[in-house]
């Protein structure tokens, strides 16, 4: 039972386990002002673990379940508090797993934490711009990284064995702790990356640093990676590299991945498989036929034929077969070519009266002209701007205020 019913809260604050809230807050000012880092930077520990024994002993429900199970039964109850996660979070976040630096001693030896596999590195991602060529016929391409791999003299120690040491700024956690009191009972705890040693814990002396990598552990190093780009990838597609990453002492390197961003091409537009572009003709070969050659994405000359008599509308869409994009990892099929015409007519055709009635019969003829009724008024049609109209019609409201009724620009005629 003598792990049940510890004192070591009542001990860190100085107090009885007989005293009052108003004993225990009035110690708590006291030692608070004695240890706080902002007074006394070297007494960060301290400042911790009376911080915590208030914490708890301030609050019945806390007190409580303390003086009836001790840590044990703080942790196991999950315990609430100004403080982020449960006991066992608080103790190994502030302590490193030794709860208030070995204050709890006969407590801290029965903690346990899942053990979590080696870390892996940040990936590193780099764009490759291809163009429509190269992922319709494949292609390999190289690309030179820079990367950081581990110190072979020192073997990524940073100098010769035995020379880290702690860092004292931050006694070897890696991570500096600034705690704030708020007011009586409320501190506020910030982390930071210790700047002395970058976050790792240790410290090399200048004289016993490694020469090649001046106790950085990694130096660097220029590699040549060969991009297969297979035929049919597409956009934002991903080559992976596996372990080509950064490395770092302790640390599973990193992947390199290749995203690829295809060009736009001038001919041909990509839509998944499939193929699109654009191409003009003349009203006479919409109606007569034409041949016409493209240039394919493997410099292939390919001739397409309208016959005459197939008449091809403005704006038609016509597909050929098979000679789309490949298909990834299935090469042999493709997707299809698809083609929209459009029709150019001429601004002005004149022709004698046979030639156009010899036009009126091949193309069909056009329906009578409608009787025009004798107080019919004829206009004339013509070309117009569509943002153009004329009279008053084209005045806005603010034309209106800038010209008020009966103005100059308003005319009435009276008969």
């Amino acid at each position: 039972m003598g792990r049940m019913a510890d004192s070591k809260l009542y001990d860190a604050l100085g107090v009885p386990k007989s005293a009052t809230v108003a004993d225990i807050k009035r110690q708590y000012r006291k030692l608070a002002k004695e240890y706080h880092p902002d007074k006394n930077p070297a007494a960060g520990d301290k400042f911790k673990e009376i911080s915590f024994a208030y914490e708890v002993l301030s609050d019945p429900q806390k007190r409580e379940m303390y003086d009836r199970c001790g840590l044990r039964g703080l942790q196991e109850g999950g315990m609430e508090s100004g403080f982020p996660g449960s006991a066992e979070d608080l103790f190994s976040h502030f302590f490193g797993g030794s709860p208030f630096g070995g204050m709890f001693g006969g407590f801290g030896g029965g903690m346990r934490t899942g053990r979590r596999g080696p870390q892996k590195g940040e990936n590193t991602v780099h764009k490759l711009k291809v163009s429509l060529e190269d992922v319709y016929n494949g292609k390999v391409a190289k690309l030179q990284l820079s990367k950081n791999v581990i110190c072979a003299p020192c073997n990524g120690i940073g100098g010769r064995p035995g020379a880290t040491q702690p860092c004292r700024t931050c006694n070897g956690r890696g991570i500096k702790v600034t705690i704030t009191q708020l007011g009586p009972g409320m501190v506020q705890q910030m982390q930071s990356r210790c700047t002395d040693c970058e976050g790792e814990g240790q410290v090399i002396s200048e004289r016993d640093r490694c020469t090649s990598c001046r106790g950085k552990k990694v130096t660097q190093q220029t590699k040549l990676l060969e991009v297969h780009v297979d035929k049919g990838m597409r956009e934002d597609q991903r080559i992976t590299f596996k372990g080509e990453g950064d490395q770092m002492p302790g640390v599973e390197p990193g992947d390199v991945i290749i995203v690829l961003q295809e060009k736009p091409h001038e001919l041909f537009k990509r839509d998944g498989v499939d193929l699109y572009m654009k191409y003009d003709i003349t009203l006479t070969e919409a109606l007569c036929g034409f041949t016409m050659v493209i240039k394919h994405l493997d410099g292939r000359q390919i001739a397409i034929r309208n016959p005459p008599g197939t008449v091809l509308e403005p704006g038609c869409l016509r597909g050929i077969e098979g000679e789309g994009m490949p298909i990834y990892r299935n090469v042999f099929e493709k997707g299809n070519l698809y083609i929209r015409f459009d029709v150019t007519f001429p601004d002005k055709y004149f022709a004698p009266e046979q030639k156009l009635k010899d036009l009126e019969t091949i193309l069909g003829r056009q329906e009578e002209n409608p009787t025009i009724p004798p107080d019919a008024e004829e206009v004339d049609m013509q070309e117009l701007d569509p943002h153009y109209s004329s009279g008053r019609s084209h005045l806005t409201d603010d034309d209106d205020d800038h010209h008020p009724t009966g103005g100059p620009h308003v005319q009435c005629a009276h008969q």
